[in-house]
């Protein structure tokens, strides 16, 4: 028997990874992003109808101002489209009909609105359910916090904090000083009403500041040695944290911890210093997120090899220039990916080396070393698939890559 008949085929990884994950993606053939999620809301339209907002994102999903918006819709059920802009090459219309040429930017029944916050307002206006307080007191105070977190300055010293060279231990000591006192301001507003949330219920206040804080709960561990998480200074964002993980629109809408310090690293070239935290081992056993990673790289399994093929330098392995045996095994990786993905339960793999111990092929192995490394490393949440769903596939890739070769 061939190693390529010792893993499902396509069709049935696909089959059974669809029965164990509702997360549907549209394809976009040629574009970037190469798919795009369905909104969780968008079958609640009637058949032919045009979605009452378009929202106007940036291609890799890393905005934090775009998540915002997006969490807001998911959070109200509000069906909408995208249209995704590259922000290293704007289109002319683009820059023609925002202003500020900046995401995101919304039409809302046809109105231009742009910059988040008067977007997120602009909803709250149109659609319900609120999330803003009925309470008049406590809408007024909503609506001051929602523009304090704009103003207060928490963003500009946590990123002058993780900006800073090292080679200044004063200047990092007075910068870190100075961020630890915003945390502690936040930390006194949390304070100000039972529950976990920053409001007695979950509003826009919460959306506004979520993704600037679980990006820095990712960067602050790996740039700066510092944890926001687990710090026992802030319980109270602490309980905030775990409060977020108990909404489903903030798991279809947020980054994980490797895209968000990647994406750190590549924008502003800041060496790590220290470790990432440890990414949850739950949410890598779980079967939704498990099967939705398989989902993922089955349905778009033609991009992925074309990609690994283009880029990952593997068909220097290829003999005399014929790249179909490089295919053929790339390929095989990644359907035994898939197939770990939806039956490997987290178990340690039980047939060894590819092809048996004594029986490896070096030039076999090197290509799935190549393809399970860059593809792992390739991945961006959540414009490839969610956070929980990439966290799975990262553990995943790394568990058949420790246990193959």
């Amino acid at each position: 028997m061939s190693i390529q008949d010792t893993v499902s085929n396509w069709e049935h990884l696909l089959e059974i990874a669809q029965k164990n994950t509702p997360a549907r993606r549209v394809r976009r053939p040629g574009q970037s992003p190469s798919t795009a999620p369905i909104p969780s809301s968008l079958h609640k339209l009637p058949p032919n109808t045009e979605p009452p907002v378009l929202l106007y994102r940036d291609t890799n999903s890393w905005c934090p101002f775009c998540e915002r918006v997006w969490f807001a819709l998911e959070e109200k059920e509000i069906p909408f489209a995208t249209e995704f802009i590259d922000l290293t090459n704007k289109p002319k219309w683009y820059t023609d009909l925002v202003p500020t040429t900046l995401v995101p930017a919304a039409k809302i029944e046809g109105k231009l609105i742009y910059e988040s916050k008067e977007i997120l307002l602009a909803l709250e206006e149109r659609f319900g359910p609120t999330l803003l307080p009925e309470d008049p007191q406590e809408n007024a105070i909503a609506r001051q916090w929602l523009e304090d977190a704009e103003t207060n300055g928490v963003r500009d010293i946590a990123y002058k904090f993780l900006r800073q060279a090292p080679e200044d231990p004063h200047e990092l000591a007075s910068l870190q000083v100075a961020f630890e006192a915003k945390l502690d301001e936040l930390e006194q507003l949390l304070g100000k009403y039972s529950g976990p949330y920053f409001l007695s219920t979950f509003s826009v206040v919460d959306i506004t500041y979520s993704p600037h804080l679980d990006r820095l709960a990712a960067n602050l561990p790996v740039y700066r040695g510092y944890h926001l998480k687990g710090n026992p200074r802030y319980p109270l964002i602490n309980a905030w944290f775990e409060a977020l993980k108990q909404r489903p629109a903030y798991h279809r809408v947020k980054s994980d911890d490797t895209t968000n310090n990647l994406l750190l690293r590549r924008r502003w070239g800041v060496t790590p210093i220290g470790n990432p935290l440890p990414p949850d081992p739950a949410t890598s056993q779980e079967i939704q997120f498990r099967a939705e990673a398989a989902e993922r790289l089955t349905d778009n399994r033609e991009v992925a090899l074309g990609d690994i093929l283009k880029n990952s330098g593997v068909q220097a392995l290829a003999v005399n220039g014929d790249t179909t045996a490089v295919k053929e095994a790339v390929d095989f990786h990644l359907r035994l990916l898939a197939d770990y993905l939806i039956n490997g339960n987290g178990a340690a793999l039980p047939w060894g080396r590819v092809g048996g111990k004594d029986n490896a092929d070096p030039t076999v192995a090197a290509i799935g070393a190549i393809t399970l490394a860059y593809v792992r490393n390739r991945i961006c949440a959540p414009r490839d698939m969610s956070a929980g769903a990439a966290t799975a596939f990262r553990a995943a890739a790394d568990k058949v890559l420790a246990s193959l070769y």
